[in-house]
């Protein structure tokens, strides 16, 4: 039976576990305010909180409920915009949108409200630009976005008193109603045990298996593990970073120590999703989805990473990432067989890592091509190498050839220029919606000559490129 609180009614249904929460909550519960939209997790306008118990403290992100299993809100409190109103009077979120004349036909604005609402929530530093990213995912087809933005700055503005993770300030400033006070306890009280399921299709976040099959995961058995506790966590140990593959990109986002060592690891991670889909996607399903042009897939080979793969029995065997991919869409991963964990070597004073990115939209877009380098420079010379492509092969591609080129070399821009032609020689990009394969293969080159203008900035400019520009 799963069990969870929805706005401030407790839910028991024997619904399939594998029905998207959108479906549940429109045509199951009658809560329209929730809005149908691509379909796809990428316009907002389905986009609910989801309010987690841990260590006594209520933790809430948003999710696009369009692909989001019913089953993966087991235990948690799930907040549609019809549960943030107030009796009698607007709350801060729908104030702001009032006020700045942000909302027009109205269907896009329920999905707005909720992601200021859960900025408000959350535990991120109430500043403008985190609020611009707490909307990320969300999109308006007729009102114009500086409306909208000039509501996320009043709604910044009213939050720069607030007493972090106060329920009662919120509640006492027109951010929530008071219900959400009595949802910790109440949470408590849930019988929240793992769900018995049946064997079927593994599933986590779901962002890109909803996309591609919802109906067949609707109508047949899936296995979901989100909440299985041995596969999260993230650790740092004897300079190695592990990581669960249950962990999201909102994990790596939130993580002090990941981003101490990584001080560009946020401006990276901006460019793989929406606020939304960060919180959902797990990373272990990136690299099972063996999208050629997967972000965070680019983003491990580029370190070198090696995998933990698990069974039904317990028993673990490990294999580098870049020996993972097989050919398109398959990889080396048996039937009853998990990825683990993800584990690197952490980056060293003398070594450098940079993730570049070009798509149609900012935020939340496929690539047409995408690239992150490793280096580790001592003395002018490339000591080690790795560099990953998407985009440009049947697989995310780590190129094996040219990194082995770099390595050894002097970090000039002689160097940089005949890597580029070992490159362009390891790469086979073909020509579809994203792009001709002459663009990808231009971009490929853009990108890498990117790394080294981005990483050292004294040392190359463009014109070190000129040439090739």
């Amino acid at each position: 039976m799963i069990t969870f609180i929805l706005n401030n009614k407790t839910i028991k249904t024997s619904e399939h576990s594998g029905t998207t929460l959108l479906d549940f909550v429109r045509y199951q519960q009658r809560l329209t305010g929730t809005k149908i939209g691509c379909r796809e997790g990428d316009c907002g306008a389905c986009t609910l909180l989801v309010g987690t118990l841990s260590d006594d403290t209520m933790e809430y992100q948003s999710i696009t409920s369009c692909i989001s299993p019913i089953g993966n809100a087991h235990g948690k409190h799930i907040v549609t915009v019809e549960g943030t109103n107030l009796k009698d009077k607007l709350t801060t979120a729908q104030e702001a949108m009032k006020a700045n004349y942000a909302t027009q036909c109205g269907f896009c604005t329920p999905g707005f409200v909720i992601a200021l609402t859960g900025f408000a929530l959350s535990n991120s530093e109430n500043n403008y630009s985190n609020a611009i990213d707490a909307i990320s995912g969300n999109i308006c087809r007729c009102t114009g976005y500086k409306a909208i933005e000039k509501a996320a700055h009043q709604v910044v503005e009213k939050l720069e008193h607030q007493e972090k993770n106060s329920f009662k300030w919120l509640i006492d400033n027109g951010f929530i109603p008071e219900y959400f006070e009595s949802i910790p306890q109440r949470l408590k009280d849930i019988e929240s045990k793992d769900l018995n399921q049946p064997k079927g299709k593994y599933v986590s976040g779901g962002t890109d298996l909803y996309v591609q099959q919802a109906d067949n995961l609707i109508d047949n058995p899936v296995h979901l593990i989100a909440e299985k506790e041995y596969l999260k966590g993230i650790s740092i140990e004897d300079e190695i970073c592990t990581i669960g593959t249950n962990a999201t990109v909102s994990d790596l986002w939130n993580h002090t120590e990941l981003n101490s060592i990584l001080p560009n690891l946020r401006k990276h991670l901006k460019l793989v999703s929406s606020e939304q889909i960060r919180n959902m996607a797990s990373l272990g399903g990136n690299i099972a989805n063996a999208s050629p042009i997967g972000d965070m897939t680019i983003f491990f080979l580029a370190f070198n990473s090696d995998l933990t793969i698990t069974n039904e029995k317990d028993e673990e065997r490990s294999v580098a990432l870049n020996n993972f991919y097989q050919g398109y869409k398959t990889y080396d991963l048996n039937d009853g067989e998990l990825l683990k964990t993800i584990s690197f070597k952490l980056p060293t004073a003398q070594s450098f890592f940079n993730f570049e990115k070009v798509c149609k939209r900012t935020h939340l877009d496929i690539a047409s091509v995408n690239s992150a380098i490793h280096l580790s420079v001592e003395n002018g010379t490339i000591a080690e190498a790795h560099v990953s492509l998407g985009g440009v092969a049947a697989i995310p591609k780590y190129l094996h050839d040219t990194s082995a080129f770099l390595t050894g070399k002097p970090l000039t821009s002689e160097t940089i220029l005949e890597a580029n032609e070992m490159l362009q020689k390891e790469i086979s990009p073909i020509s579809d919606v994203r792009g001709t394969s002459d663009y990808k293969r231009l971009l490929a080159r853009q990108l890498f000559f990117a790394h080294f203008t981005e990483l050292f900035p004294n040392h190359f400019t463009l014109n070190d490129f000129v040439q090739y520009a």
